[in-house]
């Protein structure tokens, strides 16, 4: 029998569950928030947002150095098209910079942004996950992010689930390898999976073993050899599973210089990185870019590596270019 789930607090039809419900994949940063929130239906920012400031020459210091280095190489998305299944029509907005001025926004075009500006030559579209439609796919190579979960009392498996059409279409693709699927991990400090106030994330259940899906965990700033990055800590985390552990990577997400907190802000880089590499590699397919970013990851960037911590380690759009040819 049908209930009713809340995104974003927007109640539509969705599974055969009691009450399931989907949330955004944002948290709060210990030290800089008004406010703690965590899960079901709020909205997790900072309390402090940066002074507006002029856009950087190259990238904004909230980047990877690896993505200005990509745009000089010629890189920078064209020919991909990136799906963002977001909230883009409810009322709730909230303030961030990511480095060219304080806007305030609802969660969807946050993210929309985030990946438009890692690949600014890629085709980005706009699904708003209230519809309950089925995704469809452009021509060429597609990228789907997905900064959201969906939470129903733990003890079931995935295939219990009455998906909608859309999140159907989206596990379809990334059985199939039709699309790269970047998942954000989840902020409930726990791994991939697990349990939290007695309720699961089902997206992400139905996501392990799936050839195209990457589930996305946050680093508190970016990583180098002489400054390891460590988890931040509201991030879910790769957790025991090998099949997690074997689609998880780390990038950091640094609040501190945006005002914006959550693996939420971790899945559009990861998208924006499988454009880049999409638009080197013409002709890979969506699971040879997602086997060519988990196979770059780098771990000497990372306090105390653990594959049960990282996953394959932190994302590395420089050393996934690096190759003359993927497969």
């Amino acid at each position: 029998m049908p209930a009713r789930h809340l995104k974003f607090g927007i109640a539509m039809a969705f599974a055969m569950l009691s009450a399931p419900i989907a949330s955004a994949q944002q948290a709060p940063d210990a030290d800089e928030m008004a406010a703690l929130c965590h899960g079901g239906l709020s909205i997790c920012v900072s309390a402090k947002i940066p002074a507006a400031r002029t856009q950087a020459a190259t990238t904004p210091g909230w980047m990877s150095p690896d993505v200005g280095a990509a745009w000089a190489a010629g890189y920078k998305g064209k020919g991909v098209t990136i799906t963002i299944v977001d909230d883009f029509s409810s009322t709730s907005r909230f303030s961030g910079n990511f480095g060219i001025g304080v806007q305030t926004q609802r969660h969807g075009e946050w993210t929309r942004e985030e990946a438009s500006m890692i690949a600014p030559l890629a085709t980005i579209r706009s699904k708003d996950f209230t519809t309950s439609s089925a995704v469809t796919l452009a021509p060429g190579l597609n990228v789907l992010n997905l900064s959201y979960g969906m939470y129903a009392t733990a003890g079931y498996s995935p295939n219990q689930i009455g998906w909608s059409a859309e999140e159907a279409s989206i596990i379809s693709y990334a059985t199939r390898g039709s699309a790269v699927v970047s998942k954000a991990a989840g902020n409930d400090s726990v791994a991939v999976g697990g349990v939290t106030n007695g309720q699961q994330d089902y997206l992400d259940l139905a996501l392990v073993g799936k050839a195209s899906a990457i589930f996305v965990g946050a680093l508190s700033t970016n990583g180098t050899t002489s400054n390891p990055a460590q988890l931040a800590w509201y991030s879910n985390y790769a957790g025991s599973n090998p099949l997690v552990q074997s689609h998880f990577l780390v990038v950091g997400v640094d609040g501190s210089k945006t005002g914006l907190y959550g693996t939420s802000f971790a899945a559009p880089i990861i998208s924006g990185y499988a454009a880049i590499i999409g638009s080197k590699f013409t002709k890979a397919t969506p699971t040879q870019i997602t086997n060519d970013l988990l196979n770059t990851a780098r771990t000497d960037t990372l306090v105390n590596y653990s594959a049960s911590t990282y996953g394959k380690g932190e994302a590395s759009l420089s050393r996934a270019l690096a190759p003359v040819a993927i497969r």
